[in-house]
C-alpha cells in the first residue's frame, strides 16, 4: 500500500514538474455546478441555479486526457448536489494511473461516511471539507443551521477510517481573524489537517471581510507567526511557511503581483467553457489554455486575490519541490 501511495505522489510530482517547466498548469478547478447548499457571506454563490448546459462525465474525461493535469479540484458551488458526482471522479481518473490528484472541496452539508467511501473508491485522493469557524458561528456564516453540528459528528469518522485524506479549509477573514490558531487545533481534534487560504474582495466587492485596519493586521502577524510554530513543532498544517507568510503580506499591501491565473491554473465553467480563475463572476468564456493566455494571462495586471488555487501554484521551482517531498513524508 505505501510503495502504491509513493508510485502516486511521485508520478504528481513528476508530471507537476514537467507542466511547471513546459508551462502548462498545474492545477485545473472543474466546477461541476454554481449551485450550493449554502448561502455564504463571503462568496457569491448561494442556492439552487438553473444550468441548461453542463458536461456530462466523458467530458471529463476528455478534457483530462487533452490538458493531463497533475491536480485537479472537483469544486462548486457544491459539487455533492451533482448526482452523477461519482461517475465524474471516475472520469477525471479514467486517463491515467496516477494522475491527475483529485481534491474534493465541499462545506460537507451532504457528505456522509457511505458517500465519503463511494467518492474514495471512485478515486477522491483528498476531501477537503470547509471551516469558517471552530463553532456555531460557521452555521451562521454559512448561513446553514446544524452544520457545524453534522461536520463535528462527521469528520472524526471520516478520520477514524484511516485514510489521513481529509482536511480542512478556511478562508482568513476579518470576521475569523482572532479564531485561526482555534481551528487548527480543532482540526487536530477531529484527527484531520488544515489548510489557510485569504479572503479577496473580487467575488462580492464586500470590504467587511477583508483584513485592512492596524489593529487587525498587528493581531493577523501574530497569528500567522504562531501557525508557523505549531506547524514546525506539531505539524497539522497544509500550507507551506512561504505561503504563510505570502498571506500575510496580501493582506497588509492588498495584493500580491505576478498573477499566473490561465498559465499555471484555471477554472473549467459547468457547462465546459474554461475561465482563467473563479473569482470574477463575469470574466470572458474561452475555449482552450492557448486563448487564455494570449487573450488574459499575458495582459493581466489583476492582484487581488491569494486563494488557494493561486497560492500553491505560484511558488517559486525550489519550494513546489520542497513542500512536495514534505508531503510525501507526511502522508506517507
Amino acid at each position: 500500500m505505501k510503495r502504491e501511495l509513493l508510485n502516486k505522489y511521485m508520478s504528481v510530482a513528476g508530471r507537476a514538474l514537467y507542466n511547471y517547466v513546459t508551462q502548462k498548469p498545474l492545477v485545473i478547478s472543474f466546477e461541476v455546478t454554481h449551485s450550493c447548499t449554502c448561502d455564504c457571506l463571503h462568496c457569491d454563490r448561494g442556492g439552487e441555479i438553473e444550468e441548461n448546459s453542463i458536461l456530462k462525465p466523458e467530458d471529463y474525461t476528455a478534457l483530462v486526457s487533452s490538458i493531463r493535469p497533475p491536480v485537479v479540484q472537483v469544486s462548486g458551488g457544491e459539487p455533492l448536489l451533482r448526482k452523477d458526482i461519482v461517475d465524474i471522479v471516475k472520469a477525471i481518473k479514467k486517463p491515467y494511473k496516477y494522475f491527475p490528484f483529485v481534491i474534493f472541496v465541499t462545506n460537507g452539508s451532504l457528505l456522509n461516511r457511505e458517500k465519503y467511501i463511494e467518492l474514495k473508491e471512485s478515486g477522491v485522493d483528498r476531501f477537503s471539507i470547509s471551516l469558517d469557524f471552530p463553532n456555531e458561528k460557521h452555521d451562521e456564516f454559512r448561513r446553514y443551521p446544524g452544520l457545524y453540528s453534522h461536520l463535528n459528528q462527521l469528520v472524526p469518522q471520516l478520520a477514524a477510517i484511516g485514510n489521513n485524506d481529509v482536511a480542512l479549509n478556511s478562508a482568513i477573514t476579518n470576521d475569523n481573524l482572532p479564531y485561526l490558531t482555534e481551528l487548527r487545533d480543532k482540526a487536530q481534534e477531529w484527527g484531520v489537517c488544515i489548510s489557510y487560504s485569504a479572503y479577496g474582495i473580487l467575488r462580492t466587492g464586500n470590504k467587511d471581510h477583508f483584513i485592512d485596519s492596524q489593529e487587525n493586521l498587528e493581531l493577523l502577524n501574530k497569528k500567522i507567526q504562531e501557525l508557523i510554530k505549531i506547524k514546525n513543532e506539531k505539524g497539522g498544517i497544509l500550507n507551506s511557511t512561504y505561503n504563510l507568510n505570502k498571506t500575510y503580506e496580501f493582506f497588509r499591501d492588498g495584493y500580491i503581483p505576478d498573477c499566473k491565473s490561465g498559465k499555471n491554473f484555471f477554472c473549467v465553467r459547468p457547462n465546459g467553457n474554461l475561465v482563467p480563475c473563479s473569482m470574477k463572476p463575469h470574466s470572458k468564456e474561452f475555449s482552450t489554455q492557448e486563448e487564455i493566455v494570449t487573450e488574459f494571462t499575458n495582459h493581466n495586471k489583476c492582484e487581488k486575490c491569494y486563494v488557494s488555487i493561486r497560492a500553491y501554484s505560484s511558488k517559486p521551482l525550489y519550494i513546489l519541490i520542497k513542500d512536495s517531498l514534505s508531503y510525501v513524508v507526511n502522508f506517507i
